[in-house]
């Protein structure tokens, strides 16, 4: 980065995130902020992506300011995502409801908060609901360590309501005093460095990326190299789709044309000509050529002493999102589908539609599930598996969680069954009446348990097992019953190729699944 001189430096607008358990009311403050619905939008009423939006705040003494918002997912599944954010913000809002107090990804967001060292500012939602407790939210705070001023600590704290503003003013106000003492500077002409927030994938546009710019300006005409993945600046896009000719600090922008997919979270820098951005992009891969070289040696390994256990079935599926972040998210929930006696492999995964190839692979092994996640089928792979002479398993979601929940039932559905011995009773022999071929008149006496005509029983000599047969008949004071019970002495005919004598049990068993 070039070198920043005093004159050079201006202050830029603080990135604030947005953090708290799913469905505490993150999406619904910045609504109000924006004055747009997008949870409305979201399946299921559940920020499932990571948003950037910048809005002006007027303070009270009339003072305008630019404020950068990150909205982050409250579903545990997230989580990378919400470290991400915290990793690129300056301040972050910790949102808790006054309905429900701390719960468990408000833990998860405060300790990103603290692993990332920012300062932040606690936001108690929803005191317009009735069943809302503030000073409760307060104490519930405390019980988890997050100590706000008033009750023990020095965390800024604030009360509102996302339906009728209250406390809102208050809140934009305290994040500027708080972004004030930590002095928020960029040098406005060096070249754009930053980081890539989320990147997704368009049949028709190619592939496209949000950034956050932490330092410098970047204009049409420059190149953006981030990792091995780099793209022309033919134009830039503010977070309302808006073309720009440049873009400044702390601006959310999204960019087209990537040669490649960047990964999330990595930092990018800007250069002037193509041959720089290719010099580059072609150093960072050869940097990482030889870490991934080596993960993927370490992951090949496993998968084959994995696989090399006959009794471990393989559930093999293909992922394809909407979105980087969400394919980091659906791995995250899928890591925690597991057993014993199955294991998920994932053949490949992908950022787009499901596409031509997907199904042809699935063609090739109808084992495979081909999951979807806001990533419907494309027209030609659509009608490949309409023509398809045998079912294939291609199923898209729209929410995380009903993902998840279909493929844990699919896993489970592939445990293999297993049977045990269960036995029901014993029983003692006290004479051999009869005896011919593999028919056996005994009489006896049940010592616990049941006796069921019909049973399968085992034979055992003093303790040890020497045969096994079947009963095919039993009496009890010279009837004909189905069962006899403890305590109980019987006549009984028995099918089996040892002879019995007196002084040997017999031990009635039945199979049941495990």
């Amino acid at each position: 980065m070039p070198t920043k001189t005093q004159h050079n430096l201006m202050v830029r607008p603080p990135v604030i995130a947005v953090m708290g358990h799913i469905d505490h009311g993150k999406s619904t403050l910045l609504d109000y902020i924006r004055k747009a619905n997008v949870v409305a939008s979201e399946a299921g009423g559940i920020t499932q992506h990571m948003g950037a939006y910048q809005v002006e705040h007027v303070s009270a003494e009339g003072k305008k300011t630019s404020l950068t918002f990150l909205d982050t997912p409250g579903h545990a599944a997230f989580c990378g995502i919400r470290e991400r954010s915290a990793q690129v913000a300056d301040v972050a809002i910790l949102i808790v409801s006054a309905e429900d107090g701390v719960k468990p990804q408000t833990t998860e967001a405060y300790n990103v908060i603290k692993h990332s060292k920012i300062p932040y500012v606690v936001a108690i939602t929803k005191i317009d609901k009735p069943n809302a407790n503030v000073e409760r939210t307060k104490q519930s705070l405390g019980e988890n360590e997050i100590y706000v001023e008033g009750w023990g600590g020095d965390v800024p704290c604030v009360a509102i309501s996302s339906v009728s503003g209250e406390g809102i003013p208050e809140l934009l106000d305290m994040i500027m005093l708080v972004t004030e003492l930590a002095d928020l500077k960029a040098d406005m002409n060096a070249p754009a460095t930053g980081t890539i927030i989320e990147t997704t994938l368009d049949t028709r546009k190619g592939i496209s990326a949000t950034l956050l710019l932490k330092n410098g300006s970047l204009s049409v005409g420059s190149f953006v190299v981030a990792g091995h993945a780099f793209t022309p600046v033919r134009f830039i896009e503010n977070f309302k789709g808006e073309k720009i000719e440049t873009a400044t600090a702390s601006m959310p922008i999204r960019i087209l044309g990537w040669s490649e997919m960047p990964a999330c979270g990595i930092e990018f820098s800007t250069v002037t000509s193509k041959k720089e951005a290719e010099k580059l992009a072609d150093a960072n891969k050869t940097a990482l050529k030889e870490l991934a070289g080596l993960a993927a040696k370490t992951a090949s390994q496993k998968s084959t002493a994995e696989e090399g256990d006959s009794k471990v079935v393989i559930m093999p599926i293909i992922i394809k999102a909407d979105v980087i972040g969400s394919l980091d998210g659906i791995k995250h929930e899928l890591a925690k589908v597991s057993h014993d006696k199955v294991q998920l492999k994932i053949v490949s995964e992908g950022i787009g539609d499901i596409n031509e190839n997907d199904i042809k692979v699935a063609i090739g092994d109808p084992s495979i599930y081909v999951i979807g996640f806001n990533a419907p089928a494309e027209k030609k792979a659509s009608a490949i598996i309409e023509r398809s002479p045998i079912p294939l398993k291609v199923h898209n979601f729209k929410i995380i969680y009903e993902l998840t929940e279909f493929v844990k039932t699919e896993l489970l559905a592939k445990v293999p069954k297993e049977y045990v011995e269960e036995m029901t009773g014993r029983a003692k022999i006290l004479a051999l009446f009869s005896k011919e071929k593999d028919k056996q008149v005994l009489g006896g006496k049940v010592e616990s348990g049941t006796i069921e005509s019909g049973n399968e029983v085992r034979i055992m000599r003093r303790e040890a097992e020497i045969g096994r047969g079947k009963i095919r008949g039993l009496q009890q004071a010279k009837k004909t019953v189905d069962e006899v019970r403890e305590g109980f002495e019987f006549g009984m005919m028995l099918e089996a190729k040892f002879e019995l004598a007196p002084g040997d049990r017999i031990e009635s068993v039945r199979t049941v699944e495990k």
